[in-house]
C-alpha cells in the first residue's frame, strides 16, 4: 500500500505561521518534534495489536520511519497476520496480545482492535509499562475513557489516540486563523460525514460476520458516532476552545435494513450556554455533500477538509453584472419575491482561497505516527494530545447516549478533567 506522507520540514514551512509561540498556542502537541536533533540515532521498538485494515495503514507509515522498528504483532485472524508480515517481515507473531505485552523488547504498542476491546488492552498495556497509541474512539463507554485517561496520568506513560487532524496542516492553519479572529466571532460549527455504501466488509464464512463487521453491531461498536464523529467533534471544540453544555440527537436505520444493529444515519446538536452550537450528522446512503467541517464566524467561514476559507464580503461584481442585477431588480420589483433570483454576492460565486496554496495530499497520519515515535524516544508526553483524544471520545459517546435516550443530556460533570481551555477543572487529578 502506498500512503501519502508529509515531510516535517516542508509541513512547518508550508503553514506560514509566524513565530513558534503562535504555533505552540494553536497546536502545542507539535512539541513532540522539539527534540528531533537529539534523537537522530535513537530507535523506537513497537508492537502492533490488531494489524487489520487500520493497523496495516498505520504500519505502512511506521515501517518507513528510520527511527521506528515494528518488532512484534498480535492478532487472532490469520489473514491479518499474513498481510502485516508483508509490511514488517521480521516482526515476532503473537496470537495473544498479553504475550506481546510481556515481551521486554516492546517499548510501546499501537492498539487498532475493535472498539469494545480497547479498554482491556490499553489498561493491560499501561500495567505492563508500555506507552500506548490507541485508535479512536479510545473507549466503549465514557467511564472507560475516563479510567484510561486517569491510568495514563497515574503511570506517567505516553497516551496518544488516532486524531490525525491534530497534525493535518490544513487544520492547524485553519485553527491559527480562527483563534486569531480572522473570521470574527464563531457562532457555529457544522460537521458532516456522508457516504453511500453499506459499510460492510467481505466475510469468508458466516461465522465470521460479527468478527469482521464488528462496526455494525452494538456489542462491539457505537456506530457512526464513534467511528466517524469522533474526528469531527474534536474539530468543533478545537475551534471554539470549550466544551458544550448539552446535547440532543436522533438516529435510525432507514436504508440499510440488512440485520445491522447500529444506525445508518445520525444527527446531533451540541449546545453552549453562551449560544454557540456544534452540529454533527452522518448519512451512509447519500454521498453528495461528502465530508466537511464548516467553522462559521461573522466575518467568514473556513472549511478545513476542503482546505479553503471564504470571507463574507467579497470583491464587488464588475459593472456589467451590477447593471444586469439592477435591471432584474427593477423588472421584478412589483412581484412578491423575498429577494432577487440572482445576486453576484451569494455563496455560489464566492470561490474562496486555499489555506495553504493548494490542498495537501496527506491527512496528518504520517506526522501523528512520527510524533508518537519521537515521544516514545524522548519519554515526554506532548502537551494536550491525550486530553484532545479523551474529550473527542467523550463527546461522541455522549452524543450516542443522547440518540439512544431521546433526551437532552447535560455534560457529565464527573468526567471533566483538568484541562484549562475546556471549562471546569477537577481538583482531584493525579499530580
Amino acid at each position: 500500500m502506498e500512503n501519502a506522507t508529509i515531510n516535517r520540514r516542508e509541513f512547518l514551512r508550508g503553514l506560514g505561521i509566524a513565530g513558534a509561540g503562535v504555533l505552540a498556542a494553536t497546536s502545542p502537541w507539535l512539541s513532540a518534534f522539539s527534540e528531533v536533533k537529539e534523537t537522530a540515532k535513537e530507535r523506537c521498538r513497537l508492537g502492533i495489536i490488531g494489524p487489520g485494515s487500520r493497523g496495516q495503514f498505520l504500519m505502512n507509515f511506521i515501517a518507513t520511519n528510520p527511527k521506528a522498528e515494528i518488532v512484534a504483532i498480535a492478532d487472532i485472524y490469520e489473514p491479518s497476520i499474513n498481510a502485516a508480515l508483508k509490511i514488517a517481515p521480521d516482526a515476532k507473531v503473537y496470537r495473544d496480545y498479553r504475550q506481546l505485552l510481556a515481551d521486554k523488547n516492546v517499548e510501546a504498542v499501537v492498539v487498532a482492535t475493535p472498539l469494545n476491546t480497547h479498554y482491556g488492552i490499553v489498561m493491560d498495556a499501561f500495567d505492563a509499562g508500555k506507552h500506548v497509541y490507541c485508535e479512536k474512539t479510545i473507549g466503549y463507554t465514557m467511564e472507560q475513557c475516563y479510567n484510561m485517561y486517569m491510568r495514563h496520568l497515574e503511570t506517567g506513560l505516553l497516551f496518544f489516540s488516532g486524531q490525525q487532524r491534530l497534525f493535518d496542516p490544513r487544520y492547524i492553519k485553519a485553527m491559527d486563523m480562527v483563534h486569531k479572529g480572522t473570521f470574527g466571532k464563531v457562532s457555529a460549527v457544522e460537521a458532516y460525514w456522508n457516504r453511500n455504501g453499506d459499510w460492510r466488509r467481505e466475510v469468508p464464512s458466516p461465522d465470521l460476520e460479527r468478527f469482521i463487521n464488528w462496526r455494525l453491531y452494538r456489542e462491539s461498536s457505537r456506530g457512526l458516532m464513534s467511528e466517524l464523529g469522533c474526528h469531527q467533534l474534536q474539530v468543533g471544540t478545537w475551534a471554539l476552545g470549550k466544551l458544550p453544555d448539552r446535547v440532543m440527537g436522533h438516529g435510525g436505520i432507514t436504508f440499510w435494513k440488512d440485520g445491522r444493529e447500529v444506525h445508518d444515519n445520525v444527527h446531533c446538536i451540541y449546545g453552549y450556554d453562551t449560544g454557540e452550537t456544534i452540529t454533527y450528522g452522518s448519512v451512509i446512503s447519500n454521498k453528495f455533500y461528502g465530508l466537511e467541517e464548516k467553522i462559521m464566524g461573522n466575518l467568514g467561514t473556513v472549511e478545513p477538509e476542503n482546505g479553503k476559507y471564504f470571507f463574507e464580503e467579497i470583491a464587488p461584481a464588475p459593472a456589467f453584472l451590477q447593471m444586469l442585477n439592477k435591471w432584474e431588480n427593477d423588472l421584478f420589483e412589483e412581484l412578491p419575491f423575498a429577494g432577487t433570483s440572482w445576486a453576484p454576492e451569494t455563496a455560489n460565486v464566492n470561490k474562496g482561497e486555499f489555506l495553504l496554496g493548494e490542498r495537501p495530499k496527506a491527512d496528518g497520519t504520517s506526522l501523528l505516527t512520527e510524533a508518537f515515535v519521537e515521544a516514545v524516544i524522548t519519554g515526554k508526553q506532548p502537551e494536550r494530545i491525550a486530553e484532545e483524544g479523551y474529550y473527542a471520545s467523550l463527546l461522541c459517546l455522549w452524543g450516542f447516549e443522547a440518540i439512544e435516550s431521546g433526551a437532552i443530556l447535560p455534560f457529565p460533570e464527573q468526567y471533566k478533567i483538568d484541562y484549562a481551555p475546556y471549562g471546569t477543572k477537577r481538583q482531584d487529578i493525579v499530580s
